[in-house]
């Protein structure tokens, strides 16, 4: 009840902080900087003041939160733990950019807690354990199944946290004015106090307070959106006719007929759209294409080119060769002026002066204006400012051939988007493409499938099962977790498109001189870019360049113009997002080296203190190492990064946990193979795509090893059968597992109940 009370005040005190700094906003006392250190400090102070006084060492709190919360909080707070940075940060930005592909991750992500609640939250629940590796170790007798569990949930832990603290790095340098790398530690105090002190007990009221924020950030700036075009406070009506006004500037942008056969309103759409100079810039950006695939093919000998041309370059602009080709033009032009200035000669017939050839006059007054042009671009100023970027672009210039080839892919890349221009944001993926290269729709399957599947083996998810205080309770608060995901994943799709319609009207057409000032201050975070590329001095869509789709629910408030407070509040549910996910997966990773390695295998006699201030330290050692990884490795976009923490589980946890309870004559060495052999080739596939120097397209994805043109990020589609197969057939051809054991799992499957934790160890020889 205590706890009620102050999250009540904290809901309070959130409301009328937002409403105070909106009036400061007015009177023009705050800026967008200073609400941002408002929101950040007053959110990261409460979630401590949380772990503070959820303080624990009691390890059935520490571990578990006691196995005391109920449904409706347990669901709120695992909607939490769930919607990390990858769900608010990311997911509008891919519908943004890939439209009805974008999708995926929503049916992915959703359809996932659909398979949790059939196939296994309750049945954890009813085992009674602490950890997933604690139900590998207890389900597969011995400890060979929890040391693999161990090695499966800290790295798909550790894949998933790295990107979420990339998220906490994006938004603190943004909002806060602080360099990305020390953005990211500075973000993490928060979550290290809250789960320092108090565990899963402090993690889980943290989490319910941390929802909140998220769901009121993400959804506070599209209804003002709806509201402001449509006079309707309820996007998920109102969309729909955005939507129609994207494809109609889609339409105009591409140079189609007929764009507009609804004859949409004008003044709902963008007047300044201009199809010959789009077309300008696309046909630009196709020549760098074509430029980059060329060098491409030979890198050495166009590295060695480029090099060449600079040196040669800069050389010309030595004081000597500048002095030399100056008095070489005065000359040209003084020789020039005197043909003119000559006296006119005399016809010897006529006795006449013979007039100059109006064309030999006007080819010498041009002569002499290239000499004048050239001229003053060899004055010393200008002479100066082209050897500054002469010398930088030969400092800039490649180090060494792979350096240059992984510089020009990245170039191609970008050339090879901006130049297909708009597409069709809501076309469905088609089975096979147009060239008969790839596979769109089996890539938004095989997409959709990972996710789902890795949902449904989360470790840092599933341990939220072990809070509740029944079975009941735990598929109660399955459901409950549906409907506050359901509540931001039911919005997404809005976001993106009025975000989408936002860049459309306020940003194609502007003058480059008169950029918004959000382009210069997303530009700086690095996620975006705007090239004029046919020098025409304004926007196209094809001089707008996204580097990253992260920034789009970040930067929409600002883009169509919303109070800076509403900025600052989507800062804070970013935040909020990032640093709740952050909390579970730190403790699941601690909890793996402390209460599953340590407790359970090395020091099965270890005091409960010590456990304890085992799983602290370690926490603070994993935050650090994750902090560092995120800081200082360029990751992709924060939603594909963790799509491969899901495509990891999906081939080797879930497999697993779903034959663990649905077949009792799974065997433990079928269970460890499965789950190496899922996890290996996963890993695989995953890594020899990513890191390919392949042109890769806007999320990063590279195909020059791939079947049927599955992306880094479904490698779970391979891996997971893999899994189950060696699974089954392992299990076949080795003995069965004990009756005993057999007759707990299958009692597991009902309903009625649940068990302490002791009685499978008991069973199944769990510390043997």
């Amino acid at each position: 009840m205590r706890l009620k009370k102050i999250l009540g005040l904290y809901v309070t005190g959130f409301v009328v902080l937002t409403l105070v700094l909106a009036v400061l906003e007015f009177a023009g006392v705050l800026q967008l900087k200073g609400i941002g250190y408002v929101f950040m400090i007053f959110s990261v102070a409460v979630y401590a003041m949380i772990g503070i006084i959820t303080r624990t060492s009691d390890p059935s709190e520490y571990y578990v939160a006691g196995r005391g919360v109920n449904a409706i909080y347990n669901g709120m707070a695992t909607g939490s733990d769930w919607m990390s940075a990858a769900s608010f940060i990311s997911m509008a930005g891919l519908l943004f950019a890939l439209g009805h592909m974008g999708l995926a991750y929503i049916l992915g992500w959703t359809g996932g807690y659909v398979l949790l609640a059939l196939l296994l939250a309750p049945y954890l629940r009813k085992f009674g354990q602490y950890t997933i590796p604690d139900f590998l170790g207890a389900r597969y007798g011995g400890n060979p199944a929890r040391v693999v569990g161990i090695v499966a949930a800290i790295l798909v832990s550790l894949t998933y946290l790295t990107a979420q603290l990339n998220g906490v790095g994006t938004i603190v340098s943004r909002f806060i004015g602080i360099p990305f790398e020390p953005g990211v530690f500075i973000g993490l105090l928060g979550v290290l106090v809250c789960s320092f002190l108090g565990g899963m007990r402090a993690v889980t009221w943290t989490q319910v307070a941390q929802y909140i924020v998220l769901i009121s950030a993400y959804l506070i700036p599209v209804i003002w959106l709806s509201a402001k075009l449509f006079f309707i406070p309820i996007p998920e009506l109102t969309y729909g006719q955005v939507l129609e006004r994207i494809s109609v500037m889609e339409k105009q942008i591409m140079g189609k007929e007929n764009p507009n056969p609804r004859n949409i309103p004008a003044d709902v759409l963008n007047d300044k759209i201009d199809p010959a100079k789009e077309k300008e810039s696309r046909d630009l950006w196709a020549k760098d294409v074509a430029t980059l695939k060329a060098k491409l093919a030979n890198v050495d000998s166009a590295l060695a080119a480029d090099k060449a041309a600079l040196e040669t370059k800069l050389a010309s602009l030595a004081d000597d060769k500048v002095a030399e080709r100056r008095a070489a033009l005065e000359k040209q032009k003084a020789d020039a002026q005197a043909m003119i200035n000559a006296p006119l000669p005399i016809d010897p017939k006529t006795k006449q002066p013979v007039i100059m050839d109006a064309e030999k006059l006007k080819a010498l007054e041009a002569n002499i204006a290239d000499a004048d042009r050239q001229l003053a671009a060899l004055s010393p100023e200008a002479v100066k400012a082209e050897k500054e970027k002469t010398e930088k672009a030969l400092a800039a210039l490649p180090k060494n051939a792979e350096d240059a080839r992984t510089k020009w892919s990245a170039a191609l890349s970008t050339a090879q988007n901006q130049a297909k221009g708009t597409g069709d944001y809501l076309a469905v993926p088609a089975f096979v493409s147009a060239d008969g290269k790839s596979y769109p729709m089996l890539q938004f399957l095989g997409l959709m499938f990972c996710l789902m599947l890795g949902t449904a083996g989360l470790p840092h998810i599933l341990t939220r099962y072990y809070t509740t205080p029944s079975v009941k309770q735990a598929r109660a608060s399955v459901g409950w977790s549906l409907f506050f995901i359901f509540l931001l994943y039911f919005t997404a799709p809005a976001y993106a498109a009025f975000a989408r319609y936002e860049v459309f009207v306020n940003l194609v057409g502007t003058s480059m001189a008169e950029l918004p000032s959000w382009v210069a201050s997303w530009k700086v975070v690095g996620l975006l870019d705007v090239i004029d590329k046919n020098g025409d001095g304004v926007v196209q869509f094809a001089d707008f360049i996204i580097k990253s789709t992260d920034f789009v629910v970040l930067a929409t408030p600002e883009i169509a113009g919303l109070p800076a407070t509403i900025t600052g509040l989507v800062m804070a549910g970013g935040l909020a997002a990032a640093l709740s996910t952050a909390d579970g997966l730190l403790l699941t990773i601690a909890n793996a080296f402390s209460h599953d390695l340590y407790y359970k295998i090395i020091n099965p006699r270890a005091s409960v203190q010590t456990r304890v201030l085992i799983s602290k330290t370690l926490l603070v050692i994993v935050a650090l190492i994750a902090a560092a990884i995120a800081a200082f490795v360029k990751l992709p976009v924060i939603a594909a990064t963790v799509a491969w923490a899901f495509s990891f589980a999906a081939s080797s946890l879930f497999p697993a946990l779903v034959l663990g309870i649905w077949w009792r004559r799974t065997t433990g060495l079928g269970a460890i193979l499965g789950m190496i052999a899922g996890l290996a080739v996963s890993m695989t596939y995953s890594i020899l795509n990513f890191f390919s120097t392949a042109p890769n397209n806007l999320l990063g994805y590279a195909q020059p090893f791939s079947v049927l043109s599955l992306r880094h990020t479904e490698s779970g589609l391979l891996g997971m059968p893999v899994a189950f197969l060696v699974i089954i057939v392992v299990s076949l051809l080795t003995p069965a597992p004990d009756k005993s054991l057999q007759d707990f799992v299958y009692s597991v499957r009902f309903p009625k109940g649940a068990a302490r934790g002791k009685e499978v160890e008991a069973i199944g020889g769990a510390t043997s």
